[in-house]
């Protein structure tokens, strides 16, 4: 395995796994918080958003590359 397969691989497997870690954050921190419903879809937008940037940024520079 190269160095790129490596990297390519575990850049895959530990952002996702860090995009789930902080979902978990985000959901811990509206039950901590007692946001209720509408707060907890709110904190998930608004947090959320962030993560949503970065995959999409990075699927338009693929995209980009790609052609």
């Amino acid at each position: 395995m190269s160095e790129e397969q490596f990297t390519n691989w575990s850049m895959g497997i530990l952002l996702t796994g860090l995009i789930i870690f902080m979902g978990f954050i985000i959901y811990d921190l509206g039950k901590k918080s007692n946001a209720g419903k509408t707060g907890m879809i709110a904190l998930f937008i608004v947090l959320g958003f962030g993560v949503v940037g970065f995959v999409f940024k990075n699927v338009l520079v693929e995209f980009i590359l790609l052609k």
